[in-house]
């Protein structure tokens, strides 16, 4: 995964972004260091009348609520699980500086594991443990089969 950063724990950003600065004359008001400040993104009509962003959250958050509950369902049966959860996650995001808070540290702790799985040290452990495993898992199945041989199911004689 390359993040187009050189220091563990960075995460890269768009050129002319950090500034607050988002093509237009004047500077965002929630510029940060890491980004876009944290808070609602709902549009500012939404955002100065009270029942309508209420209304507007409430159904950010159940839209978020379906897609992590389809990934938790995906989790033990075929499809994406974990993506479909964190797309949830980022769909509340827009609309909640806790979930926000989550996929940065997330976005932080997934760039930190691919800078140290790109160690040479650590890639030649993980080779030499899977070449390990992938050995015993062979003797194992030989072993199987030296003892039962192979048997075919629909070659097992009525009992």
């Amino acid at each position: 995964m390359n993040t187009g950063s050189d220091e563990p724990g960075e995460v890269a950003m768009v050129p002319g972004r950090a500034d607050g600065v988002d093509g237009m004359d004047e500077p965002r008001p929630d510029a940060t260091d890491s980004g876009r400040g944290l808070g609602s993104r709902a549009p500012e009509y939404v955002k100065a009348r009270r029942a309508l962003h209420l209304s507007w959250q409430v159904g950010v958050f159940v839209v978020g609520l379906a897609v992590v509950g389809a990934g938790v369902v995906m989790l033990p049966l075929p499809g994406p699980g974990w993506v479909v959860i964190f797309g949830g996650m980022a769909i509340w995001a827009t609309e909640f500086v806790w979930a926000q808070l989550v996929l940065r540290w997330t976005k932080r702790k997934v760039t930190e594991a691919a800078q140290r799985a790109l160690d040479p040290k650590v890639r030649r452990r993980n080779i030499t443990l899977t070449v390990v495993g992938l050995v015993v898992v062979a003797a194992l199945v030989g072993v199987y089969l030296w003892k039962f041989g192979v048997v075919m199911p629909w070659k097992i004689k009525d009992q």
